[in-house]
């Protein structure tokens, strides 16, 4: 059995925000068994453990594989990447259909360029926006600039549950429903965000209820569910997750966690198998400024950081 560990840190085009964590790079690991790869890459803000913790984990695991023994990984992003790299995936998986835009930075920075904007041409059929994380009149003036210089295009919005239920029930009571699809978990709380829901008809999705294993339910205003395995971790759980969407007729986006070129192969790997009629959330590898992988897809590991390589019988 061969197995590695490696550490990349890859530069962010500009710094971001993370729930009051400040990204100048994107760090996680790659992990290697048998010549398969699979990303681990907690997300600061988002997942519930520390790179340090997860690199630990990994060390460990990697031990226990090679004296012979099995491996169950604890933490959400080893699980992920440990996954990944034991899976059987399926043949011949096609390729997945096109990301939807990703939008992120300040309605300032953002407004100037709609009317420049290259999809002018060609509109994209729907188009993901953060909210709840600048002044709610800045955020609304935006979407309705987008509305006027996108009338054909489908409006996603993510507000990471940012928003009491007050605060979200006054931000959708001024939008105008008919262009967007639906709006990512408007309240920390499942029973805030179909409150909010029903009080003024906007369809909902979850996001970081899945994350954190949270109790929900089907109603007639949840859309979709957007499943970051990155952030839930073990495939079980996410195809249990997909196997309840589909029981209840909602949609499945699978959607990344600003992981690298690998991990976002991966995911597309995922959301083809998955969700194949569905446009995953995959819009974020343009942030980073490198690699890990060539274009054919080896991975690049003269560039990274060697944490185990080791060889077992």
């Amino acid at each position: 059995m061969q197995l590695s560990l490696y550490r990349y840190s890859l530069p962010l085009r500009q710094p971001l925000m993370f729930k009051g964590h400040r990204l100048k790079n994107r760090e996680g690991l790659l992990v290697s068994i048998n010549g398969q790869w699979g990303e681990v890459a907690p997300l600061p803000g988002f997942s519930m453990e520390t790179l340090a913790e997860a690199e630990a984990e990994s060390l460990a695991c990697l031990a226990a594989l090679k004296r012979g023994d099995t491996t169950c990984p604890a933490l959400p992003s080893v699980q992920f990447g440990f996954d990944c790299a034991q899976r059987a995936w399926p043949a011949d998986l096609p390729d997945p259909l096109p990301a939807y835009p990703l939008l992120q930075g300040t309605p300032a920075s953002l407004m100037p360029s709609l009317s420049a904007s290259h999809w002018q041409a060609s509109p994209p059929k729907r188009l993901k926006l953060k909210v709840a994380r600048y002044a709610m009149a800045e955020e609304l003036a935006l979407i309705e600039q987008l509305g006027k210089h996108f009338p054909t295009t489908q409006l996603i919005l993510d507000a990471n549950g940012g928003w009491t239920r007050a605060d979200a029930q006054r931000f959708c009571e001024r939008l105008t429903l008919e262009q967007i699809d639906y709006l990512e978990e408007p309240c920390a709380s499942f029973a805030d965000t179909i409150a909010v829901a029903e009080a003024t008809g906007v369809g909902v999705a979850l996001d970081e209820t899945l994350s954190r294993g949270a109790a929900w339910h089907c109603h007639p205003q949840l859309k979709a569910l957007v499943i970051k395995p990155t952030l839930i971790g073990s495939l079980n759980a996410c195809e249990a997750l997909v196997q309840r969407a589909s029981e209840g007729n909602l949609r499945v986006v699978i959607s990344s966690s600003f992981e690298s070129d690998l991990g976002l192969g991966l995911l597309g790997r995922l959301a083809s198998q998955w969700a194949p009629n569905e446009p995953p959330g995959l819009d974020t590898g343009h942030w980073l400024t490198a690699r890990v992988t060539h274009v054919s897809g080896e991975v690049m590991t003269h560039s990274l950081r060697c944490l185990y390589r080791a060889s077992s019988i």
